[in-house]
């Protein structure tokens, strides 16, 4: 009854919108009207006809974007409904394989009772009570013997009526567990209807969430490069940027899990190599970010990180905010959010597993602030701290 492929699919690909098939759940996103190539080359002629382009496709792409994350949202919500209905049809499953296993035992104790019992009536029917008493009587040179049978044979009377209540009870086990399955098969037969209906629930949401990130991919990559040549730019970029302010977006709408367990004892940090860093991080307030960027003018979030804690002479791990993280956790310096401290990392991940990759990093600066190379949206800053997406442990370089 378990379908381990099914229930991967279903929970992996419906929160990604990778799963392909026929949308029971019809796409109902309206379509607007886009801007045409030659109103965007008319737009970039003026200042504020450009200005109020980009602001216009900025907003079609936004729009685009939270229709196709509430689509996604629904995906994931529906894969966890199948997740537990599945899980429910495991646990009677569970329980009908072991019933199963115990009537067929007790079935099998109660027909090697009743057969032996058989043997006994048989045996006590070709030498019963009278037949010995005669023999006795007439062969008094074999008294010893035929005494010997008469004692045999009430022994077999009094083992037949022992074997006779245990086959009875045997019998009733065998029946009370069969009714017991049988109404498991049952409960069975129910929990799987519903596990169906929220798998065809399930599949149907994930494909109207692919449905709509195709169309999304689509449409941006006319966007993108309308943007980028309304700016002078590439379309690559311009998806970086649109990326870097979606990640925003969702960041904002969040709340991080501050109370997560100790995982081990961490010291505290070296408040004077924490400056150092911190100061560092300051001097490049302003820069441009440049995916892959680390330095001397340009930035991404972990080359910034990277170069902070290397003015510090601290070695954080490679220029990957993932690989950061695993080098602090390999490190045993990571602290749950309620601790943290100045000078703390701090991760954004959308990966439900603690080793999953994390797409962004910041350095916690104290008073709710964090200091961080953002997205191409944006230059290095200090900012609130965003809680949404936030991983639940801090990581600490400067920790002895």
């Amino acid at each position: 009854m378990r379908k381990p492929l099914q229930r991967a699919l279903i929970a992996t690909l419906a929160t990604t919108g990778l799963l392909f098939g026929s949308a029971l759940i019809a796409p109902a996103w309206a379509v607007p009207s886009y801007p045409s190539a030659e109103e965007v080359a008319a737009a970039k002629k003026k200042v504020a006809e450009k200005k109020a382009m980009i602001a216009r496709l900025e907003k079609i792409i936004e729009d685009l974007t939270v229709e196709a994350d509430a689509l996604a949202k629904t995906a994931s919500i529906k894969a966890e409904s199948f997740n537990i209905a599945q899980d429910a049809v495991d646990a009677v499953q569970a329980k009908v394989d072991s019933l199963q296993s115990q009537s067929d035992a007790a079935s099998a104790a109660a027909i090697a009772a009743e057969r032996e019992l058989g043997q006994i009536a048989a045996q006590m029917y070709r030498d019963g009570a009278s037949g010995t008493s005669v023999n006795l009587f007439l062969n008094s040179g074999k008294a010893d013997d035929l005494l010997y049978k008469l004692g045999t044979q009430e022994r077999l009377a009094g083992q037949s009526n022992d074997i006779y209540q245990k086959s009875i009870a045997l019998q009733k086990q065998a029946k009370a567990l069969q009714d017991e399955l049988g109404a498991a098969k049952t409960e069975l037969a129910g929990k799987a209807a519903i596990a169906k209906a929220a798998f065809t629930e399930a599949t149907a949401a994930a494909s109207a969430a692919q449905a709509k990130v195709t169309a999304n991919e689509r449409l941006n990559k006319t966007f993108y490069a309308q943007l980028a040549t309304l700016r002078d730019t590439s379309a690559e970029l311009e998806r970086q940027r649109e990326q870097g302010l979606a990640d925003e977006r969702r960041q904002k709408e969040g709340t991080a899990k501050m109370d997560a367990p100790e995982l081990y004892s961490v010291g505290a940090p070296n408040a004077g190599a924490v400056q150092t860093a911190i100061d560092f991080g300051r001097a490049q307030l302003g820069e441009a970010y440049v995916l892959g960027g680390m330095g001397p003018d340009i930035w991404d979030c972990s080359g910034l990180t990277k170069a902070a804690y290397a003015a510090a002479g601290y070695y954080i791990g490679t220029h990957s905010a993932t690989n950061q993280f695993r080098t602090m956790a390999q490190a045993r310096k990571l602290v749950p959010l309620s601790q943290m401290a100045v000078g703390d990392l701090l991760w954004y991940t959308q990966s439900s597993d603690f080793d999953g990759d994390k797409y962004h990093v910041v350095i916690f600066v104290g008073g709710g602030l964090m200091l961080e190379a953002p997205n191409p949206a944006r230059t290095v800053r200090i900012v609130p701290i965003r809680w949404g997406e936030m991983f639940p442990y801090a990581g600490r370089p400067t920790a002895p």
